[in-house]
């Protein structure tokens, strides 16, 4: 048991390793995509060469980071048949449609229109390469859709049927899948933070211009564009993470609850707006789950239902299977210890069911099936050990979002700030404080980046122990590997994909050097 432990550890590790790597770049080529785009609208109407010059420029930044994005993407992909099979034996006719869909489909537009934005200057019409750019720009954001329908699909599983003479789950309603509100918000939640992302990036390489007296008047108008996406992009973040906060409070009600601290509900909840969590809490006892904290009156309740007054469950409650209306009325709920349970019968049926095929005897065994359909829902529940094993860790995904909302905030008024400042060229430049704004704006970077991942951090540690919410814990979802091999595939990546992103980062240094000595109102 140790050694699965240390297995479903290592082989998490290393998936997260692999995806935060890659999410370097993801939302970045998102972003950067569209502002790209934008300027080469730009161009395009204007017959200017300046802003031609400006285009090329941040069009070879984005290039920079596709390129890596896209290797660090590929091994991704792989690691579900390597480390993770039984979970993509379990659910692959679900899982493996959307990512299919994005190799044949996204990826193919990406791939294909890249090559005519990047060589077909002067060699295609410039209307078709302007469409080129942004078919490019599109099919990024569709390729991300695709991929985050799969990983919603995870959170929220929707659509499908188990069928237990084949021990997989089969699509039963694509649409589902497709138009789960989980996956719509998760969509366009993470596209437009992949915007602010990248006006926020824009904005302190542009910053960075301006410190060295390199050209002024292209930083100027890159900032305009770039405040301008980052600005529309952090507020639609914003507003689409309502969104995702309803869903969650309606499907992983855990989550909610760990993002929050939460261990006993009520009905108007208070949201902590900032506390310190006690590491010594445990679900049932007495202690007081924060040392401090600044609450805001019925905030939680408003922000998962949009009602005042709705009661939301903490951990124990949902534990002990306890919920009430906004009336005050309790709903009839299940507990953790009936979900193991209905869980574990609904794996001793299967198992039945499996001999009497064998057997021949397919009386019993249909009836064997109709019945475990009844309690399939709770199949996850029954690897469990007790209902303290469902409980996230607390501690990381309640600072994760806090820290997601701070810098989510920052990042709103930086971005509203340099957008003001784009168009006070004159009085910015005059001004004393300008070079420390400036050095504001370049460690913003690494904020805005932060920022995302510790929204991921709360999407992905707070559903744990699932790989498949409810269906499918961590623990059955590895592949038969030893501890030591997967240790050791771990080191590697994290030494290939270190020497990638210093690539990256020397890469995009040289080329913002070596491009901002030159004159960027003119293409040479």
């Amino acid at each position: 048991m140790n050694d699965l432990i240390n297995v479903v550890d290592w082989s998490r590790a290393q998936f997260a390793l692999t995806a935060i790597y890659h999410w370097l770049f993801v939302p970045l080529t998102l972003g950067l995509g569209i502002i790209v785009a934008v300027m080469e609208t730009i161009y395009f109407r204007t017959k200017s060469e300046k802003w031609l010059a400006t285009t090329k420029f941040w069009m070879l930044l984005f290039g920079i980071n596709f390129a890596i994005g896209v290797a660090t993407g590929i091994i991704l992909e792989f690691e579900f048949g390597t480390n993770w099979s039984n979970y993509s034996w379990f659910v692959g006719d679900i899982f493996g449609a959307p990512l299919a869909i994005e190799g044949i489909l996204a990826f193919f537009m990406e791939s294909t229109f890249i090559a005519v934005m990047f060589f077909g200057w002067k060699k295609v019409n410039p209307k078709f390469h302007l469409a080129s750019t942004w078919l490019t720009a599109i099919g990024a954001a569709i390729s991300a859709l695709w991929i985050l329908i799969a990983n919603a699909w995870m959170q929220n599983p929707v659509g499908m049927e188990f069928n237990p003479e084949t021990m997989r789950n089969e699509m039963i309603d694509f649409w589902a899948i497709v138009s789960s509100p989980t996956a719509i918000y998760k969509f366009f939640h993470t596209v437009f933070s992949g915007w602010a992302l990248a006006g926020t990036f824009v904005a302190g390489i542009s910053c960075w211009m301006l410190i060295k007296k390199r050209n002024i008047e292209h930083c100027f108008r890159s900032l305009k564009i770039g405040g301008w996406i980052g600005l529309i992009g952090i507020v639609l973040t914003v507003a689409t993470g309502d969104g995702s906060a309803i869903t969650v409070a309606k499907h992983q009600p855990m989550k909610l609850a760990a993002m929050e601290g939460l261990y006993d509900g009520k009905q108007g909840q208070d949201i902590v707006a900032f506390g310190i969590i006690n590491s010594e809490k445990k679900p049932g006892d007495n202690l007081d789950p924060y040392h401090f904290d600044i609450s805001i009156p019925y905030g939680l309740s408003i922000l998962a239902t949009h009602d005042k007054d709705a009661f939301i469950p903490g951990i124990n409650d949902i534990i002990a299977g306890r919920s009430f209306t906004p009336e005050g009325q309790p709903l009839n709920t299940i507990s953790y210890e009936e979900r193991i349970r209905r869980g574990q019968q609904a794996r001793a049926i299967l198992k039945e069911f499996e001999e009497a095929r064998q057997n021949g005897d397919n009386e019993t065994a249909n009836e064997l099936k109709a019945e475990l359909q009844k309690d399939f829902k709770y199949f996850g529940y029954g690897y469990l050990n007790s209902p303290e094993e469902a409980v996230p860790d607390v501690a990381l995904t309640f600072y994760s979002f806090r820290v997601m909302v701070i810098l989510g905030s920052y990042l709103l008024l930086f971005l509203l700030v340099a957008l003001l400042l784009a168009y006070r060229q004159e009085k910015f430049l005059n001004a004393r404080w300008h070079k420390q704004f400036c050095r504001l704006a370049i460690l913003s970077i690494p904020l805005a980046y932060i920022c995302s991942v510790s929204g991921w951090i709360v999407a992905e540690v707070g559903r744990q122990p699932w790989t498949i919410q409810d269906l499918m814990p961590n623990s059955i979802a590895i592949s038969d590997l030893s501890t030591s091999y997967v240790q050791t595939t771990f080191w590697i990546f994290a030494v290939i994909f270190t020497a990638l992103l210093a690539a990256d980062i020397c890469i995009m240094a040289k080329q913002i050097s070596k491009k901002s000595k030159s004159d960027l109102n003119k293409v040479n």
